[in-house]
Formats: C-alpha cells, structure tokens, sequence
C-alpha cells in the first residue's frame, strides 16, 4: 500500500494502521466488501485504494456516524463547507473555545444531527472517542489542548474519500445480524465488532457491545452460507490477553497483528507492544497459505 491513505477524522477503534496488515489477508478481487461496524469505514477505504472491489456496504448502527462517512462520499463539498463553518465558529469564543465544544454537543443532543456537527465533535472530543450516556445523548469530553482537523486537510482527504468510494457504496445503520443475514456468496465481511467487555447494553443510538454467544451464532450463519470474512477481535498488550477468544468449531485460522506501542503503556512509563488478533474464514485459507510472512508494524508502516 504506497502512498498515504486518506481518512476523515481520528476515530477510536480505527483500523487504519492495522489496514495494510488486513489486507494481506484479502483476495485481490472479489464481489463486495460489506462493513457491518464500520466506524469511520478505514477498511473500506483501504481496499478501494488498493481496487480489490468496486462495491461497498458500509453499516454502522450509529446512525449520526453513518450520516458523516456518507455525506464525505457523496457531498464532500457540503461537508467541508458546513465543517469549515462549525470549525470557525469556535474562535469567535476567544479563550472559552471548551465552551464552544460544548455547545455544539448541545445542539446535536437536541437534535442538529448535521455530519458536520458530528465530524466536529469527533475532531475535538478526547481520543476520537464516541460515547453516549444511558439517555443516548453523546457526552464525550473535548480535548482542551487542540482545535481539531484543519479545514484545509479536511478537504484533501474527504475529496480523496469521495473519488474512491463515490458511486459504489451503500449505506445503512441495521443490527449486524440483519447485515449478516443479507451477505452472500462471492461477498467479503470485515467483522470488527465493539471492544470485549466494555458493555452488553443496547439503546436506539448506539450498540455498545456484542454478547460473545450471540456473536459465534452469527458468524456460524455465515460459515453455513459459505460467505468469507476476517474477524477483528481479542488480542494481547505486554503480555496480558484481552477479550474472549473465538472458538475453534469456527475453523478460522488466527493470525496475530502487531499494532505497535501501546499509548496506554507509554503513559505508565512502559513499551508494552499491542497485538491484534485478525480471524480468517476457511475459504479464505489458501490465499492465507500463499501470502508472505507477516510484516512488522514498520514494515507495514512504510
């Protein structure tokens, strides 16, 4: 993968670094690529600037979240003007910009569910990080040390976005079993569902976890209908494992991604190397038999 992969904003849970590790594991050309947590879509992106399909299902059940990565693909213009306008208006508040961040959130808990407002929030808030309370009212904290994305590198990136995905793509904000369900033969899913053991709880903005016996069964459904997918799931950080791991009756081979130095560990005056471990379908097995050996996080960095 050469060059620079664009993306729009910084996003918690992205697998942009880890894509070209990914994507080792895909074939090079196949029917669709469907995303049933798509997040900021890194995957989806990463596979259209590399050309291995030209037919995309981005689902996310976070339906703001959705709205944001649809409107860069399909009105970069309006996005980056709406952005560009939101993004400004915080300087107008002098010293307070907080406030301004704030504000914003405001506005979009009450209803103003504009992707700029969205894109806003996920510029500015802690870690790119999205959260909702138990009303569903996003309450993430904003990141008092920066402004957020530059309009100007916006706009490069999303135009970027737009050229690779624009007329290919559908978009949905559906249950992951309803997009599984949907899947089939020739398709390729990338599953990466929600962090293990954070939540089970469920509301009508945002699925904050996936209950492990539930999430086997759906993946059996797709084992059943021959569809292929790679799984995002458990992994281990200075030694310490994380997540449960999927069960052999699965028949995915597990291969281990170096996702690089953990920013928690340097925190904690540690260098602690974050590994991510990446579930390959039976079908795709040959591919995976016939792929080099796994790059390093700087090989695959470069």
């Amino acid at each position: 993968m050469n060059g620079k992969m664009p993306h729009i904003v910084q996003y918690q849970g992205s697998k942009r670094i880890l894509a070209p590790q990914i994507l080792q594991y895909m074939p090079q050309k196949f029917s669709r690529l469907i995303e049933p947590f798509a997040g900021m879509a890194a995957i989806s992106i990463a596979t259209a600037y590399e050309n291995r399909t030209n037919c995309f299902w981005i689902n996310d059940l976070n339906q703001p979240l959705v709205n944001l990565v649809k409107e860069a693909v399909e009105n970069p213009k309006r996005l980056v003007e709406d952005y560009s306008a939101v993004w400004k208006e915080q300087f107008s508040y002098g010293e307070d910009h907080v406030q301004h961040f704030y504000d914003v959130r405001e506005r979009f808990n009450s209803g103003d569910e504009k992707p700029a407002n969205m894109l806003y929030l996920l510029a500015r808030c802690v870690k790119g990080a999205v959260r909702y309370g138990k009303t569903g009212n996003f309450n993430q904290s904003p990141d008092k040390r920066r402004h957020g994305t530059n309009p100007k590198t916006l706009e490069q990136n999303v135009y970027a976005i737009a050229c690779l995905l624009n007329g290919k793509t559908i978009f949905s904000a559906l249950d992951y079993h309803d997009v599984l369900e949907m899947a089939k033969s020739g398709d390729l899913v990338y599953i990466d569902p929600p962090y293990q053991g954070v939540t089970n709880v469920r509301d009508n903005r945002y699925f904050a976890g996936v209950p492990f016996d539930e999430f086997v069964q759906a993946i059996e459904i797709l084992n059943r209908k021959g569809v292929d997918y790679l799984i995002s799931y458990d992994g281990t950080c200075g030694g310490k494992e994380y997540g449960e791991e999927l069960p052999q009756s699965l028949c995915c081979k597990k291969v281990m991604l170096n996702a690089g130095i953990s920013s928690q560990s340097l925190l904690l005056g540690k260098k602690s190397i974050t590994f991510e471990a990446l579930y390959v379908s039976k079908g795709l097995m040959p591919i995976f038999n016939m792929q080099p050996q796994q790059l390093s996080f700087l090989e695959a960095m470069s």
